[in-house]
């Protein structure tokens, strides 16, 4: 199992909450470094620190760590067919990533 698209998740429901990376690495007493080296996928949370952005940002670990892509907080006053949108745009994005990052590995 892969976590490569950790930090792209992360950053996404983070800002989808309107919290920058110091008001996120407040909540979470960490430094505003540390939330930016897990949104560049440069480290990764401890279980307990993962399970305390969970709780902030409202969201599940499945979702963040990709074993899920089904998006578990509310999307304020979207309908169905615009959160469908919004998931679709980001499973897009997901599948371009993993073959840019292919291709990446493939010319190295």
């Amino acid at each position: 199992m892969s976590i490569e698209f950790f930090g792209d998740k992360l950053k996404s429901v983070r800002k989808s909450r309107q919290l920058t990376q110091l008001e996120l690495s407040k909540k979470l007493d960490v430094s505003k470094g540390t939330i930016s080296a897990y949104e560049q996928s440069l480290s990764y949370p401890s279980i307990e620190t993962l399970t305390k952005l969970c709780f902030i940002l409202d969201t599940s670990a499945d979702y963040l760590l990709g074993i899920s892509d089904e998006l578990p907080f509310k999307m304020g006053g979207l309908t169905d067919e615009q959160v469908q949108s919004i998931l679709q745009f980001v499973s897009v994005v997901e599948r371009a990533n993993s073959i840019v990052e292919r291709e990446c590995e493939e010319n190295q």
